[in-house]
């Protein structure tokens, strides 16, 4: 019988035989299938649209600040508030679990409100900013992604929410039968 040494252990079993977190299927049990997070499937284009709009507000809203703040403090304050908002939901998205689902579901829902608020004040009247911001017209200078966004936004998440809801009701009912 070979000592403690030759094995890795004090049973005289060796780290393969003794170590079942190497191989769930070793002990008879099923791997654990990968959760599915927010920022997967269809959520992935959403981090990248995220990602890209929160480099297009807070980009904009610093140049806009730091050269001309004086002609329209109002616009160019919403464009920043607009670019971290997404930049939130940006890292909610990326970060996944039940907690950052309700921050970007939060977030996602003052962009709607802030989206509507102001595409609403620029379309009943134009003078209301004196520049426009990444929200003015319902995001037009944006295709009007700055609407659908949030729309997109709140669907995939309340999808998500569902499914996180499910998962533990469709387990303790008995789940996927074991092979």
């Amino acid at each position: 019988m070979a000592d403690a040494s030759e094995t890795g252990n004090e049973t005289g079993r060796t780290t393969e035989e003794s170590d079942v977190t190497a191989d769930p299927t070793a002990a008879g049990e099923q791997p654990a299938a990968p959760k599915a997070g927010i920022g997967t499937g269809p959520g992935r284009l959403l981090l990248w649209l995220y990602g890209i709009f929160t480099v297009a507000a807070l980009s904009r809203s610093i140049v806009q600040i730091s050269m001309k703040f004086h002609h329209a403090p109002l616009a160019y304050t919403l464009s920043a508030v607009a670019g971290v908002v997404y930049a939130v939901i940006l890292v909610a998205l990326s970060k996944g679990g039940e907690s950052a689902r309700r921050v970007a579901l939060v977030c996602c829902s003052v962009e709607l409100v802030g989206v509507l608020t102001v595409g609403t004040l620029t379309v009943a009247d134009a003078s209301a900013f004196a520049d426009s911001t990444v929200w003015s017209y319902y995001g037009a200078d944006y295709l009007l992604l700055p609407l659908a966004l949030p729309v997109t936004g709140l669907l995939w998440l309340r999808r998500a929410g569902q499914a996180a809801t499910a998962a533990p009701a469709k387990a303790a009912a008995g789940g996927e039968p074991r092979g």
